[in-house]
């Protein structure tokens, strides 16, 4: 499943950086692989505790053999259809997978009551809000580029001043994130959230001021050098996508090992518990798992995020990059298990929109809003007949 998403998702993080050609394929997914794991790790255990026991209510079925038998049905049915999708080159939610396959095996093994409803209420709405508060903000982030640097009589030097600004927010966000109730938050003596801010307060304004430095002395080639602000903007991406990459692997890595979390103290005799630690090692495990995945089959559903939806430059792929990175943190900090690949979708609508609705390619959009409404439906059936096999066999 690990796997799964890692060659589904990882465009997620990184198809606006090769589609702005900021950096090459190879480039790209080894980045990706090695910041999904950091995710993953230091931050992926606040939603595995919400896709390990609180879609399906373990209570509600009292055959522990039963639970363990659909955790696996779970896995295996959400990992077949991300797989189908990849090979289709199409950018669906690993997160309504997981989630739909745990509620086909739940409504099989102890009926609707065994549904947290209210739970995934909720989950399923921060699937309509992702999506448009991903276009929302990318949207807004590329007026603000426009209206700060573009519109100026010189643009070069509004992106100097500009750019370290927004590098720096980008450097707070990370770091918050990194620090505010985590392990390496722990490890290190950060045990308050009004610490861990003002850590990362300062880490972003050192951040800010080295941005500065380093851009000094990029020099303007006319009065009106998009290009060179272009070329700023490209190495800002980079940075942007290593954030999403990072945002990525802290919220989708519940997908593969949230079910995990809840076989492994059924299958050695402590039954379940919602309240056990989620172990450092399967943190690690998932994020192998998704680093393998970026490396192998990573470049399909990329081309499709990359160059398809709409024609991505660097300050337009930063502005995808930034609203989708911002948005899927944000959740993965509030255990929300939100579609990261709906969040990017919907920033690069919004940044097409940002140049007038013909700048986007509805066709593909159409193709890719199929293939998220099939995704609950056929990832439940299949987990369900999974499960009923199982079942059978053992």
């Amino acid at each position: 499943m690990a796997w799964s998403i890692g060659s589904n998702d990882v465009a997620n993080s990184m198809a606006t950086a090769v589609g702005a050609k900021a950096i090459t394929f190879r480039q790209a997914v080894l980045i990706a692989g090695i910041l999904n794991f950091v995710g993953a790790v230091f931050v992926g255990s606040h939603v595995t505790e919400t896709i390990k026991g609180n879609i399906v209510q373990p209570s509600m079925i009292p055959d522990l053999h039963s639970l363990l038998l659909g955790f696996i049905a779970s896995l295996l049915a959400a990992a077949i259809w991300v797989t189908l999708s990849t090979w289709k080159e199409m950018p669906i939610s690993t997160t309504h997978s997981v989630v739909g396959a745990l509620v086909g095996f739940g409504l099989i093994a102890g009926g609707s009551s065994s549904i947290n409803w209210i739970k995934l209420g909720e989950v399923a709405s921060s699937w309509v809000l992702s999506p448009i508060v991903g276009c929302i903000l990318a949207f807004f982030v590329f007026k603000i580029i426009v209206k700060l640097i573009f519109e100026k009589s010189k643009p070069v030097e509004s992106a100097k001043i500009v750019g370290p600004g927004i590098i720096g927010v980008t450097a707070f966000m990370i770091v918050s994130s990194l620090l505010m109730k985590t392990h390496l938050g722990e490890k290190i003596g950060i045990t308050n959230d009004l610490t861990a801010i003002i850590a990362s307060i300062f880490v972003g304004i050192v951040i800010a001021l080295i941005s500065i430095f380093l851009l000094r002395n990029i020099k303007a080639k006319s009065a009106e050098d998009y290009e060179t602000v272009e070329r700023i903007f490209r190495r800002l991406q980079i940075v942007t996508s290593c954030y999403v990459a990072f945002s990525h692997g802290a919220n989708d890595v519940a997908n593969a090992i949230g079910p995990v979390a809840g076989i492994i103290p059924l299958a050695t005799g402590e039954g379940f518990s919602s309240t056990a630690p989620v172990p450092i090692w399967l943190l690690a495990l998932g994020g192998l798992g998704i680093t393998i995945g970026c490396m192998t089959w990573g470049h399909k559903v990329m081309r499709t995020l990359g160059y398809r939806i709409t024609t991505l430059t660097n300050t337009r792929g930063f502005s995808v990059d930034f609203g989708a990175a911002t948005t899927v943190l944000i959740a993965s900090k509030l255990g929300m298990p939100i579609s990261t690949s709906h969040t990017v979708v919907g920033a690069v609508i919004g940044v097409g929109l940002a140049r007038g609705l013909a700048a986007v390619d509805l066709g593909v959009i159409k193709k890719i809003i199929i293939s998220w409404l099939l995704t609950v439906p056929v990832a439940a059936g299949t987990s369900a007949l999974i499960f009923l096999l199982l079942k059978l066999i053992m």
